[in-house]
């Protein structure tokens, strides 16, 4: 996904899992500036953006109500993810919520007559967030190779999380293009200081 920071530089950012693209679109706290899960027209061009498959989900009308529920698993997955990513517990009401969620009917695809897969009619957002919920809970359960390499960005001031995708297993950053760039020119710079200093000269 496209990120554009308050601070310029927009850059691209893949979490990894669908539900980790969902905490991109704000949160509590600090994060409350990048919310954009106030409107119906936020929730839409995320679902647009998403890695939704096959693309084309069209929801009904959306309501307040349809974006607190939004909003409600987006925190939840916000704390698991984060406690998963520092190796702390898993809070027993975030996985509440995300159990809840899960346990309704996911969004359901079909077979056009020429082989091409859409979405069968009856889309919800309450489908939208079980099919979230159990992307989450697939991720956080499935094979330790991925359920271990939740983490957050090695930058100080970057809280972007995101699985590790990469057949290394050694990912750091939100992406090179931005924190891991931003690492190498301070390191660069701190080289250059330490390599410029001349010894103090004996009296």
């Amino acid at each position: 996904m496209i990120l554009n920071p308050p601070d310029g530089g927009s850059f691209r950012f893949d979490p990894g899992a669908l539900c980790l693209e969902l905490l991109l679109t704000g949160g509590p706290g600090p994060l409350a500036r990048f919310e954009v899960l106030d409107t119906p027209a936020g929730l839409l061009d995320w679902v647009a953006a998403s890695r939704l498959e096959p693309p084309g989900l069209r929801l009904p009308p959306v309501d307040e109500g349809d974006l607190a529920a939004v909003r409600e698993v987006r925190d939840a997955l916000l704390g698991l993810t984060a406690a998963r990513a520092h190796g702390r517990p898993l809070a027993a009401a975030g996985l509440a919520v995300v159990n809840a969620a899960a346990a309704v009917p996911p969004l359901a695809v079909r077979m056009t007559a020429t082989g091409q897969r859409e979405w069968a009619p009856g889309a919800s957002v309450a489908g939208l967030l079980s099919t979230v919920a159990r992307d989450a809970i697939d991720l956080f359960t499935g094979p330790h190779a991925a359920a271990g390499r939740i983490r957050e960005c090695a930058s100080h001031d970057c809280y972007l999380l995101f699985v590790d995708t990469s057949r290394p297993g050694r990912r750091r950053w939100c992406a090179m293009e931005r924190c891991g760039n931003r690492h190498k020119v301070r390191a660069h710079r701190a080289r250059t200081r330490s390599e410029g200093e001349e010894p103090c000269p004996q009296d």
